[in-house]
């Protein structure tokens, strides 16, 4: 049998229409986001079909957006008796990975990473903070650069996604300084993201102490497969340190290339990604480029997975 791991995507990878290939096709499918709209009292299904994009974008739609995506395909899975052995999020993501992995009901989670989201938002100044790829140079290079600014600007190492792929956060004059320096020490590129705030950076903070008394009204559950986290890049399965975890992800640097290497070394075939999009298979091929990447965002691409899974196992 192969050992199949899951990995969901975080904010960036909404998109209109995402999942309504899987609400037209399936009635299970269909009573989940009619669960959803109940649970948040609004329609959140509508502005996932039809948008407008820029709605959807904002961080208190996108984040619910994606977890229901993401759990909508899990969905099928179970109802295919395809369990994975471990799970890994990416950001948001990483609240996706919880709830297929046990530690957090649906029903908690979607109202949960609505309210995140708003938080996220509040934190800062809307379009005083930014965030921005770095093509082509090495953590050490970056951080050297970073610690260059410090007494002028915020400006932090936010994602670690794969060699020579690394987002850095911050104020938005933060940002704009470090591109200059970071191209002028080599860098191949520096990508401004469209993305509404500083995420994972000390600039979070100040959402800190009000997420984390979110997180005391919710229940968690020891998980029933390993969740590898942000913070750590390591395995979690303790109900207690994924509420810690998750308080700390808000302004620590997201790991994954790092949870990759740790996930592959601890014995997985193949890489699904679930919801929408292609961003973190992309992400892995790039960590390794011979590990086996599959992207379940519609009905085909569910079925060449499984006709994949059913010839090889």
């Amino acid at each position: 049998m192969k050992r199949v791991a899951f990995l969901f995507p975080g904010q960036g990878s909404q998109a209109v229409g995402m999942a309504k290939a899987f609400y037209d096709e399936y009635a299970e499918i269909r009573e989940l986001f009619e669960q959803a709209d109940d649970l948040l009292g609004e329609k959140l299904t509508r502005l996932m079909f039809e948008g407008p994009k820029e709605e959807l974008t904002e961080t208190e739609n996108a984040q619910p957006a994606l977890l229901l995506a993401g759990i909508a395909v899990q969905k099928l899975f179970i109802k295919e008796n395809i369990q994975p052995i471990m799970a890994a999020g990416h950001s948001l993501g990483e609240y996706s990975a919880l709830v297929a992995a046990g530690s957090l009901s649906f029903e908690e989670a979607l109202p949960l990473v609505s309210k995140r989201g708003k938080l996220m938002e509040e934190a800062f100044p809307k379009g005083q903070g930014s965030m921005a790829a770095v093509l082509g140079m090495s953590q050490d290079y970056i951080e050297q650069t970073l610690e260059s600014l410090h007494d002028d600007h915020v400006v932090d190492i936010a994602n670690l996604n794969c060699p020579g792929q690394i987002v850095i956060s911050g104020s938005k004059e933060g940002i704009d300084a470090a591109k200059d320096h970071l191209k002028e020490k080599g860098a191949k590129r520096v990508l401004p993201l469209n993305v509404s705030g500083p995420f994972h950076s000390r600039l979070m903070k100040p959402a800190n102490e009000q997420f984390a008394t979110e997180l005391e009204h919710i229940t968690f559950s020891d998980t029933d497969i390993p969740v590898y986290a942000n913070v750590t890049a390591e395995p979690v399965t303790d109900k207690d340190s994924v509420k810690d975890l998750l308080i700390r992800q808000l302004y620590s640097p997201v790991r994954f290339e790092e949870s990759i290497h740790n996930m592959m070394n601890d014995g997985v075939d193949v890489f699904v990604e679930l919801g929408t999009g292609k961003v973190l298979s992309g992400l892995v091929r790039k960590i390794d480029r011979k590990t086996k990447t599959f992207a379940v965002q519609d009905p085909d691409s569910l079925k060449e997975f499984l006709t994949w899974y059913r010839e090889e196992s």
